[in-house]
């Protein structure tokens, strides 16, 4: 079970790759998906906590949350950047000079009635300056990028917050697995020492052998251990729990919702297929990088088209401020690029590399949706059916276990038997759990793999 719950964490992470969209996807986790940043301090009681409760809380203070808002500021600032090559610049200045100046210094000496020193004189200056890029291919579509880029964060952003809620659904399930087999554990601590006080009167009593109250006994502290361990284990899920939705450290709580057993209707492909390519963030991101690369090209063939720009300025200028005089500059520049070597070549041979890779990445996502969706649904009724059995092979199991307490109570059988069927029972209600657990993470999946996780998980498996 414990391999069944890890695998599904590990599936998930497939699509865990968020920041440059360059990188192969990873197969484990990233650690800021089990981690959050958490607010208050614990509360003197548990408080009850629902999978909404989880789903909201994680929303709102799961690492990867936070580090993809960053994300998105980021490449803002990157737009704004290049948005700012496309602005006018406006400055103004004051200065204020006084200078003396030797003139043999620079050559210029034994004129008539010219000193070899001038000055000190003063110099005052006033002056606005404005420059202004008119035209430039370049700059246009590297600012055309950058906003794809800033529009490919956004949809990183909700695919992360689909993987949250996806990871914290997992995580609170476990939680109610383990919870289960402690119920499970008990009840099975509870037949085991029915039977263990029931083999001893029967010893007293001289009808049954030392070693059948041995067998029973063995079972009874079997059970003890067990319970002992699931029950640590359930601690360690609710921590890990805790930690993904940022709950203080220390605070204890009640999960309030649990399996759902319903039998789930497998999605109609098409249906499901067109749904999930309109709302799957991760797929709308790759085609945003797409976009993002066909820009970086452009600008790369935007360095051979000509550039206009203007410059221009408007002062006072004299000796003093009350002795000076308006002055004007403006100038238009015309840059055409003639040679630049093989710069421009191999930006462009880069960025038509980058075109290819970002639409493999694009047309694989989308096979890879399709193959999610697809098997997504057979583990809905693969699950539905494996529940089904468990359901029948639990029942049994504790048919079994009452007529061998009754043949062991009658003298007929000894105490093997009822061992025997007691490790029966243990068996069927691990299966059991397993199967509840496969049935709702398998439409957890589904609701993934269509792109509708947040909006659907917690009516889905919270709406009980």
């Amino acid at each position: 079970m414990k391999a069944l719950g890890r695998s599904f964490v590990l599936l998930i992470a497939f699509f865990c790759e968020f920041a440059d969209g360059q990188q192969p996807r990873s197969s484990n986790i990233s650690p800021s998906f089990l981690g959050s940043v958490s607010q208050g301090a614990p509360s003197a009681g548990p408080i009850q906590l629902s999978i909404a409760d989880a789903i909201d809380r994680a929303l709102k203070y799961n690492l990867a949350a936070v580090i993809g808002e960053q994300e998105i500021r980021v490449s803002t600032a990157a737009r704004v950047r290049a948005l700012s090559e496309l602005l006018p610049k406006v400055n103004a200045g004051i200065t204020q000079t006084i200078q003396q100046i030797n003139l043999a210094a620079f050559g210029f000496s034994g004129f008539p009635g010219v000193p070899p020193v001038v000055g000190p004189f003063s110099l005052f200056d006033a002056r606005a300056r404005y420059s202004h890029q008119l035209f430039d291919s370049r700059l246009l579509h590297e600012l055309r990028a950058e906003t794809e880029r800033v529009s490919a964060s956004n949809y990183a952003l909700q695919d992360v917050r689909e993987l949250i809620v996806l990871i914290t659904t997992d995580l609170y399930l476990e939680a109610v697995a383990e919870s289960s087999r402690v119920d499970a554990v008990r009840a099975q601590l509870r037949t085991a020492q029915a039977v263990y006080d029931r083999a001893r009167d029967l010893k007293d009593s001289g009808l049954v052998a030392g070693i059948d109250v041995l067998r029973a006994q063995v079972q009874l502290q079997a059970q003890q251990q067990r319970l002992v361990a699931v029950e640590n284990e359930l601690a360690k899920e609710k921590l890990r729990l805790a930690r993904a939705i940022g709950l203080p450290q220390g605070q204890q709580f009640t999960q309030t919702d649990t399996f759902i057993n319903a039998s789930a209707n497998a999605s109609v492909l098409a249906e499901a297929l067109s749904n999930a390519l309109d709302s799957r963030s991760d797929y709308r991101r790759a085609l945003s990088l797409v976009r993002a690369a066909e820009e970086t090209r452009k600008a790369a063939v935007g360095r051979r088209l000509p550039s206009l720009q203007i410059n221009a300025d408007y002062g006072d200028i004299g000796r003093t401020p009350t002795h000076s005089h308006s002055t004007m500059f403006v100038q238009g520049t015309l840059s055409v690029p003639i040679y630049t070597g093989e710069r421009i070549r191999a930006e462009i041979l880069e960025s038509d590399a980058l075109i290819e890779q970002r639409k493999a990445e694009a047309l694989n996502l989308r096979d890879q949706i399709e193959y999610e969706i697809r098997s997504a649904n057979l583990d809905i009724q693969s699950a539905a059916d494996q529940l089904q059995a468990a359901q029948a092979a639990r029942d049994l199991a504790q048919q079994q276990l009452t007529q061998a307490q009754d043949r062991f109570a009658a003298g007929v059988a000894n105490g093997l038997e009822v061992t025997q069927a007691q490790e029966a029972v243990v068996t069927a209600d691990e299966n059991y759990i397993s199967s509840l657990y496969g049935l709702n993470t398998s439409q957890a999946a589904l609701a993934r793999a269509t792109g509708n996780a947040e909006k659907t998980i917690k009516s889905l498996l919270g709406g009980k």
